[in-house]
């Protein structure tokens, strides 16, 4: 057996996850027609669901998550796409131009909220989306979609002040600037050719929250009731991710230098051993459940698009392709298959993943146990990250 033979099939991977989440969590919005939404936990009903906290960004990277699956229904060269749930289901990207009207509607009846963070994301899926719409040439939703990028740019710009020297606030509250904000919002700038806005976003990030003994971003500047910046020194997986994506989207010898860096600096500080994976290995940590049920898959999207660069070291592609895969096949390794009577295979779901690299989801998903969304898309979005790079980096 060939070493390429031997590789896993990662498209088949990200199917499996992409069927599990959209059966078990997807389902309409208060029941009308031509609207998706994800619900937050499972098992639920479907009306207590829609009762509960609303989870804006949850959506968004719910969304990023269907784009990714819907750039693999276009296929490539010598390999056809296929729908993910099957001919007779809705398409990846049919999902989720319906996830942005339920985005939308849930959100009583705009895309603009608190939180610059939240917007940010949710701006970068709908980009996506509407790119992928440009490629497949389907015309449905795109006005739509300008509407929103429209609308969010705007909030953005009214976020990104010379306060504190510059950056993104992170609320309306405009009392705390952060990396969680100012990442996606200077990405979301690089990607729609705003590369000055965006650069200056990345240098303040540089210069006020980028922690030189560990080589990574720190959280955030608060103000405080003096009207001193006081710093949270908290580094979470989540906020290298959109830097890294930025860095590698403006390019420019500088910027890569300093991509090369970070994915050095995540590999050295970020992962912990993969009992899972029966090898000496390192897989990145995960930060728990909700909101954190998030981080982990974000900088794994990020660190994909690190090793396909061809702009980095060739090192520094290996060292995030291999973070990419070990993370993913731990996640792939620890699954639980529902059984027919378990009271989460509904509609065709039959995956459970772990909300932790190092530990299957037996344990931290036992039957009879509630699952979060957050969790799920985790599993999936770096199972798509492992599909992107694949075979470029097969292991």
């Amino acid at each position: 057996m060939t070493r390429a033979d031997a590789a896993p099939n990662w498209s088949f991977r990200a199917d499996e996850a992409a069927r599990s989440v959209t059966r078990l969590f997807g389902q309409r919005l208060f029941f009308l027609p031509g609207t998706h939404i994800g619900a937050i936990l499972r098992p639920s009903g479907r009306l207590k669901n829609l009762s509960r906290p609303w989870h804006y960004w949850w959506q968004a990277h719910y969304l990023d998550c269907l784009v990714d699956a819907g750039r693999r229904e276009l296929g490539s060269s010598g390999h056809p796409g296929a729908k993910f749930d099957g001919e007779n289901r809705p398409s990846a990207g049919r999902l989720a131009s319906r996830l942005v009207t339920g985005i939308r509607l849930r959100n009583f009846l705009t895309v603009v909220n608190d939180y610059y963070d939240d917007m940010a994301w949710l701006a970068l899926a709908t980009l996506r989306l509407d790119r992928l719409a440009e490629d497949s040439r389907k015309r449905t939703g795109r006005e739509r979609n300008a509407k929103v990028l429209k609308s969010l740019t705007l909030q953005f710009d009214a976020a990104s002040t010379d306060n504190l020297g510059g950056g993104t606030f992170w609320s309306k509250k405009r009392d705390f600037k952060n990396t969680p904000a100012t990442a996606p919002v200077a990405l979301y700038y690089a990607r729609t050719g705003n590369r000055a806005k965006a650069q200056a976003l990345l240098d303040w990030l540089d210069a006020r929250l980028y922690a030189p003994e560990q080589g990574l971003y720190r959280d955030g500047l608060r103000i405080s009731g003096t009207g001193e910046a006081v710093l949270e020194e908290t580094i979470y997986t989540y906020n290298q991710g959109p830097v890294l994506g930025a860095l590698l989207e403006l390019g420019g010898a500088a910027n890569l230098e300093r991509a090369a860096a970070l994915v050095e600096a995540v590999a050295r500080s970020l992962t912990q051993p993969a009992p899972l994976l029966g090898r000496s290995a390192a897989v990145l940590r995960c930060e728990g459940t909700g909101d954190g049920g998030l981080f982990t898959g974000i900088l794994v999207r990020y660190l994909a698009l690190a090793a396909l660069n061809e702009g980095l070291p060739a090192e520094t592609r290996a060292t995030a392709a291999t973070l990419v895969n070990d993370t993913a096949q731990a996640l792939w390794e620890g699954r639980r298959i529902l059984p027919a009577h378990d009271r989460l295979a509904r509609g065709g779901s039959h995956l459970v993943f772990s909300n932790r690299t190092e530990l299957p989801a037996r344990r931290s998903y036992p039957e009879g146990a509630a699952v979060e969304l957050s969790t799920q898309l985790q599993a999936w979005m770096i199972l798509e990250a492992a599909a992107s790079i694949a075979p470029a980096h097969a292991p």
